[in-house]
């Protein structure tokens, strides 16, 4: 029987408070506080978000501990989002991350946050297959796109990235373009499965092989829109379904894209994908035709694991206690950080 070793991961990068207690891999609690004080503004406002994590991070890591059904004593260490992020946010898990560590006197555990979204494929449950290493990692968020190739826990390589905006943002834009409330990417995402994915052809953005842009189909988005309502002010109302469908459509087109030239230059036939919008149903859907078609082998994560979770800070922390790669004191949270770093 292999000794327990307990870790409270704490995440805070941008709108939701998040803490997780694990236990040699296996997710015990993983408690997520959604701010709510967002929608009416149609986006994340940075200092509101610093003050509701500040009001949230006492309570949500007591449910966590609570939840696992342990005491803090029994804690070995504490991780916690270093970076990428919202500076105000960050800050708060920081500060709280390391007077716990210094109060209980275990080791402090710093987490890049792109990492960690890879690192949920690793947190063990009865139905989770893992990745086998070398695999590549589409990662997509509302901040982040890129290709990952991964080549062990802590060895990870950009191989594409966005030069402009990320695929959530391409996604959130558009709905607001309809407008739709905020976040309007899963709304795209439920219009879509009714609708017409051909009805309205967008241009997809010429850059190179594995780099994405996202800038100039939100552009072609906008001036289609105006220019239908022009013609007729219902548009919108009328053919909703089928713009979200087309719009879902090609931006799930470029992703693919993208994939089979990583697949064509590296050979890596495991693929995963990890952040917000893999929560997208047609980037599911599509990822799994792609292992009756292409010969892919797909990891798909969990809908719980795929937006800001602590439970993702916590299987990274647990690998890197493993490793005895511990953070010291005078550690700073950093809002911009490389998937690398």
């Amino acid at each position: 029987m292999e000794t327990p070793i307990y870790i409270l991961g704490i995440e805070s990068s941008c709108d939701d408070t998040s803490a997780s207690v694990i236990c040699n891999a296996q997710i015990l609690s993983n408690v997520v506080a959604n701010q709510e004080v967002h929608a009416k503004y149609g986006g994340v406002v940075p200092e509101l978000a610093s003050r509701a994590h500040q009001q949230n991070i006492v309570p949500v890591v007591q449910q966590a501990l609570t939840q696992a059904n342990i005491g803090k004593e029994q804690l070995a260490a504490i991780a916690f989002t270093k970076g990428p992020g919202l500076m105000g946010s960050l800050l708060v898990g920081t500060s709280f991350a390391k007077s716990l560590a210094l109060g209980l006197n275990i080791p402090l555990l710093d987490v890049n946050h792109m990492q960690a979204h890879i690192l949920a494929h690793f947190i063990k449950s009865d139905d989770n297959k893992m990745p086998p290493f070398p695999f590549i990692c589409l990662t997509i968020s509302g901040g982040h796109t890129q290709i990952v190739k991964v080549t062990n826990y802590f060895e990870m390589e950009v191989l594409g990235e966005t030069i402009d905006d990320a695929v959530g943002e391409a996604f959130d834009k558009s709905a607001k373009i309809l407008g739709l409330p905020y976040p309007g990417g899963p709304l795209i995402d439920k219009y879509a499965q009714l609708g017409n994915p051909k009805a309205y052809p967008f241009t997809k953005p010429k850059v190179g092989d594995l780099d994405f842009s996202f800038s100039g189909l939100k552009t072609g988005i906008l001036y289609f829109i105006q220019k239908q309502q022009r013609i007729n002010p219902n548009f919108i109302k009328e053919n909703l379904n089928d713009i979200c469908a087309s719009i879902q459509f090609t931006i799930v087109e470029i992703l693919m894209d993208k994939l089979k030239n990583a697949v064509k230059k590296t050979n890596i036939k495991h693929i995963a994908i990890a952040g917000g919008v893999s929560a997208n149903s047609e980037i599911r859907k599509r990822l799994q035709l792609a292992e009756k078609h292409l010969g892919w082998t797909t990891y798909i994560p969990k809908f719980e694991y795929t937006t800001d979770n602590a439970a993702m800070i916590a299987i990274s922390g647990y690998l890197k206690y493993l490793n005895k790669d511990y953070s010291d004191v005078s550690v700073t949270a950093k809002a911009r950080l490389k998937v690398t770093e």
